[in-house]
């Protein structure tokens, strides 16, 4: 039986660069930054001062149902932008859901939409732990566990953990969207929106569906969660947003953002059969990798100096798509900032590509937007069926000095991307996206 074909029909980036495509593309091809100062707390003494930050005029009332706004209440940032993104890939696919339609109007049957996204580890916000915390002490100042269980508890409301399960981002779309079909939730750092999206395309090709919602989203700009990037040594210390610079000599770190990116997948003959117009559609799926990097030097933490697991994913990804590495005409990396990270994976791009790699652009997102987390992977497969769909490269900037075997910024075509990933712990991804 042949394989099904799955088409990216919807994309819904959102991040300190914009929300939803059109703001997205034009700062992406214009070079503009969305790194800055951090806005949300005095990031002073924190030992970084630098994020990508997603609009003060983001409202996640704009993103849902008016009867589902009670439940945004028990939505953390991370749910929020997951339920935004989601919204704006069925918006911009285009599909009728129990979101905006009548079950009868709706573009699928509800148990024919599945949805798999990526979480991070969602970081509690400290205005509510400290009402707790404070009322769980004695006069000293000392914690006393007991008072935590007599009084603290108490503090919070009563369904406070629902907004930090990880789960919870998967739960709120499948509720808005009625999808009732596989739904998984996959927590593997960086890596987490590639190996969710790599899920939906399985769900769909065995048939279990026919259009899903994957991709991931994830905010490390609180005090919880910007601590713990800044403790993994690899952010940039400065405060110069153009010193920024993946896969450039002179790269000195990496600087954390906020948001992510849900696609929606639709099997070919679905997506025909609701009347989808072939123009709309941004790229097919063509092929899925994944790995598990082995560097015992660091325990996994970084990838082993030759890449081997990265190449491993993307060979995988290319051979699921009949394709071979010279087909590729564009590579969306998942270029961190940092040499620990970069080097590497400028290794596996030269044993992949081979001499080729110096007539391939190489477009590292992160320069612009941020490292999104488990959102990085829904993110950057949004802007790289973009490219697909409008025939044209964003701005590849802030690489004066490119590392070596690296540096084309035009394409000779754009028919075939390859975009990669790479979490903390090891895991790789590798996705081939093909013109349609």
């Amino acid at each position: 039986m042949s394989k099904r074909s799955v088409l990216i029909s919807g994309v819904g980036p959102v991040s300190g660069l914009g929300l939803g495509l059109d703001d997205t593309w034009a700062r992406l091809t214009a070079g503009e930054t969305a790194v800055a100062p951090v806005r949300a707390f005095d990031a002073g003494a924190m030992g970084a001062t630098l994020a990508a930050e997603v609009s003060d005029t983001f409202k996640i009332r704009d993103f849902v149902p008016k009867t589902y706004r009670k439940a945004t209440k028990v939505m953390a940032r991370d749910i929020e932008l997951a339920v935004a993104a989601a919204d704006l890939a069925a918006r911009d696919a285009g599909l009728s859901t129990c979101a905006n339609a009548a079950p009868e109007d709706a573009s699928y049957a509800s148990d024919r939409i599945g949805c798999h996204i990526g979480a991070g580890l969602i970081a509690a916000d400290l205005d509510e732990l400290t009402d707790a915390l404070s009322a769980s002490t004695h006069p000293d100042g000392s914690f006393d566990i007991h008072r935590w269980g007599r009084e603290g508890m108490n503090a919070l409301t009563p369904l406070w953990l629902l907004k930090y399960l990880p789960n919870m981002l998967a739960c709120h779309v499948t509720i808005v969207h009625g999808a009732h079909g596989p739904s998984n939730t996959i927590t593997c750092g960086e890596a987490s929106g590639g190996l969710s999206i790599g899920e939906s395309l399985r769900v769909i090709q065995r048939g279990a569906a026919d259009l899903c919602f994957c991709g991931g989203a994830s905010s490390n700009v609180n005090p919880m969660a910007f601590l713990r990037q800044v403790m993994t040594g690899r952010l940039y210390g400065g405060t110069d947003p153009e010193a920024i610079r993946p896969f450039d000599e002179c790269a000195a770190g990496g600087v954390t953002g906020e948001g992510g990116g849900i696609v929606a997948l639709e099997e070919e003959a679905a997506f025909r059969a609701r009347g989808g117009d072939p123009a709309n559609v941004y790229a097919q799926v063509a092929g899925f990798g994944a790995s598990q990097t082995v560097h015992r030097e660091t325990r996994n933490r970084t990838p082993d100096p030759a890449g081997r697991g990265i190449v491993s994913a993307c060979r995988a990804a290319l051979r699921e798509a009949g394709l071979e590495p010279d087909a590729v005409d564009v590579v969306v990396p998942f270029g961190l900032g940092h040499p620990d990270w970069d080097g590497p994976e400028a290794a596996a791009l030269r044993t992949l590509l081979g001499d080729r790699l110096a007539a391939v652009p190489v477009v590292a997102t992160k320069a612009l937007a941020g490292n999104l987390g488990a959102g990085s992977g829904g993110f950057d497969l949004a802007v790289a069926a973009q490219i697909l769909k409008a025939q044209a490269l964003p701005a590849i900037t802030h690489r004066p000095t490119p590392l070596d075997g690296l540096g084309a910024t035009e394409a000779a075509k754009l028919e075939t991307m390859l975009v990669c990933a790479t979490g903390t712990g090891g895991q790789n991804t590798a996705m081939v996206l093909r013109r349609v």
